[in-house]
C-alpha cells in the first residue's frame, strides 16, 4: 500500500452494541494493532446514526498522531485535516575545506 492510500478509521467499529461505553471504547483502542496506519495519511470516520462525543476523536487522534503521516476527519470528499507530520531532513555530511 502507498504512503498515498487513504486509510479509514471508522469509530463505529469501536462501539459496544452500537454505543459508546467509554471503558470498552478505550480497551479496544489499546488493543487495536495501530502500526498498520505507520506513514499513511488515515481519515477518521464517525458518521452514522450513534453520536459520537468530540474527546473520543481526540483520543483516537492521539493514539494515530504517533504512527501516521496525516491525521483527517470527515468524508475524502471534504475532509478537515487535523494532523500532518512534519518532514525531516536528512542529515548531510558537510566538510569544511582546509585552510
Amino acid at each position: 500500500m502507498s504512503n498515498n492510500t487513504l486509510m479509514e478509521f471508522d469509530i463505529q467499529d469501536f462501539l459496544w452494541n452500537g454505543i459508546l461505553k467509554e471503558s470498552v471504547f478505550r480497551e479496544k483502542l489499546e488493543a487495536h494493532d495501530w502500526s498498520q496506519y505507520d506513514n499513511k495519511k488515515v481519515i477518521i470516520k464517525g458518521c452514522g446514526s450513534t453520536p459520537i462525543p468530540t474527546w473520543a476523536y481526540m483520543v483516537v487522534t492521539a493514539y494515530l498522531v504517533q504512527h501516521a503521516e496525516k491525521v483527517m476527519y470527515g468524508e475524502p470528499c471534504a475532509a478537515v485535516p487535523i494532523f500532518k507530520r512534519a518532514k525531516t531532513v536528512a542529515a548531510t555530511d558537510t566538510q569544511t575545506p582546509a585552510s
